[in-house]
């Protein structure tokens, strides 16, 4: 006689089904830089062949950033949830165009620092785990953008903070100490703000799922959720370098070794930003209407405070460090403009900013071994030296700037056009401000760099003596690779509209967020 058979039913959250193989392409770039991390720290002494591995590493993430970036340009955003529990009980890594985007070009950065760092990293960095904390510092950057997940977006902070304070003590030189200490405490700080707001936020809705958010925000009372969305905006503004919490920025980020400063500046700052958009526009978008004051304010602020400071400056790297500030600004001025075209204006700025920012402190890392010197009044006669390196660094200032043809140039372009569309008319003028201020402070750069005969003082026009031409292997590995980025640049500035296209399906993914939500198997109610 056979046995009775008994009919099990699945709870409705649970996945029936297998991830389907494609969809792994979402977790890959993590996986693969957290495995190559661990293994390159784990035979650390075999210093010949970790570069290698560490770029073919890099190369795959990028295969896979690139396959990601063309799914959500073609299909949508794209959500794999792990654990068989559909959302909130499952984490979930979700992609759109602008969390791909995003990944792509860091991953990008982190392809041309590894290259870069052939000519400018010691031996006994290379021991002390160099190429280890770069992947993982990859890793951190990019869970942080593919995450659908808050408090898995607090983790990825954590990776990244881990990483980032190696790489900045990295060489144990007393100003690379002052310099973590400040940076180290800033964001510490910042994260326990973004803590607490998790915190809150989870006694609140009873979720930290972003697509889960998206559904139960509307029904929160509103002045919590305020106070909520107040706290992320100090914890990832400080994160930014958004005014007034910025000072940080230009006071550590030009200790480390510049291809260190390169990925600082090109990476961590962006992630905030984005933080900014996906939490204030795509998860609290009401949250955002009522504090629409506050944000014109910091985005004034920083447009036109970042650039004045950067003519203040004299240290190369930190007058760069204030112009980074300066494009923080401009996204927070899509923040203020939550039209499709403000929000393409600020992803666009940002993906831009990832790629010039880095290229600007690889130029910079390359005058300063030519040089000796991080005083700009002491750098004078570059010109003579290399005059290919006068035109890289001027063309990246335009791009920061937002001058025609390069990259920088369009999304100012929408920025502006956002503002007019909207009446906000000064936060029309503090861009165009800023344009100007950061053209005058990277020309008055470039003038005592490369104009300048010699060394400010008596003999200002005598030529530099001090200055030694670039070795084969800086030409190779650093100049070369620096100056294809720069290419990439001036590519996407003279060929638009790809990025321009990617930006506005980004912009109206974040506006307009059924299709996000709708990727994680959640069912909206009507």
């Amino acid at each position: 006689m056979a046995a009775p058979t008994t009919q099990l039913e699945l709870p409705p959250a649970m996945i029936e089904v297998a991830t389907a193989a494609s969809d792994w392409v979402l977790i890959l770039p993590v996986v693969l830089a957290l495995m190559g991390a661990a293994l390159l720290l784990m035979l650390r002494n075999g210093r010949g062949w970790q570069a290698g591995f560490a770029l073919l590493t890099v190369v795959a993430i990028i295969g896979c950033e690139v396959e990601l970036l063309r799914r959500t340009m073609e299909l949508g955003p794209q959500t794999m949830t792990m654990g068989k529990w559909l959302p909130p009980f499952g984490i979930s890594f979700t992609a759109d165009v602008m969390s791909a985007g995003f990944a792509l070009a860091s991953a990008l950065v982190a392809f041309v620092a590894l290259l870069y760092a052939q000519a400018d990293i010691a031996e006994r960095e290379i021991k002390y785990g160099f190429y280890s904390l770069v992947l993982l510092l990859l890793a951190g950057v990019t869970g942080a953008f593919l995450t659908g997940d808050l408090f898995n977006l607090y983790v990825w902070f954590e990776v990244m903070l881990i990483a980032s304070f190696g790489l900045m003590i990295m060489g144990g030189r007393k100003v690379q100490l002052d310099a973590a200490l400040k940076y180290g405490f800033i964001n510490f700080l910042a994260t326990t703000f973004f803590l607490v707001a998790l915190g809150y936020l989870y006694g609140l809705l009873g979720t930290l799922n972003m697509a889960d958010i998206i559904r139960v925000a509307p029904d929160a009372p509103v002045g919590p959720m305020t106070a909520i969305a107040a706290l992320l905006l100090l914890a990832f503004g400080t994160k930014a370098a958004a005014f007034p919490a910025n000072a940080w920025l230009p006071a550590s980020y030009h200790a480390p070794d510049a291809v260190v400063s390169a990925l600082f500046g090109g990476l961590l700052t962006k992630v905030g930003a984005y933080a900014l958009l996906r939490a204030l526009v795509g998860l609290m978008p009401a949250s955002r209407d009522i504090m629409d004051p506050v944000i014109t304010g910091l985005a004034v602020a920083t447009l036109i405070m970042a650039p004045l400071g950067a003519l203040s400056q004299t240290n190369l790297r930190r007058a760069i460090g204030f112009m980074l500030i300066g494009g923080i600004g401009a996204v927070l001025a899509g923040l203020a403009m939550p039209s499709l075209r403000g929000i393409a204006g600020a992803s666009i700025y940002a993906f831009s900013s990832i790629l010039t920012i880095a290229a600007l402190y690889f130029v910079a890392g390359l005058i300063e071994r030519m040089t000796g010197e991080e005083d700009s009044r002491l750098m004078g006669g570059v010109y003579t030296a290399s005059s290919p390196l006068s035109i890289l660094f001027l063309i990246l200032v335009f791009a920061m700037a937002g001058l025609p043809p390069f990259l920088g140039f369009w999304p100012k372009v929408l920025l502006i056009e956002a503002g007019l569309g909207d009446g906000s008319i000064i936060l029309v003028i503090a861009i165009v401000l800023n344009s100007f201020l950061t053209t005058v402070a990277g020309s008055r750069l470039w003038a005592h760099i490369f104009w300048r005969a010699g060394r400010e003082g008596e003999h200002s026009e005598q030529p530099n003596d001090r200055i030694k031409p670039l070795s084969r292997a800086d030409k190779w590995w650093a100049m070369a690779p620096t100056a294809l980025l720069v290419a990439v640049i001036v590519w996407f500035g003279l060929m638009p509209n790809p990025v321009i296209e990617a930006g506005r399906t980004a912009a109206a993914d974040l506006l307009h967020t059924e299709r996000y939500v709708a990727s994680t198997g959640i069912e909206v109610q009507p």
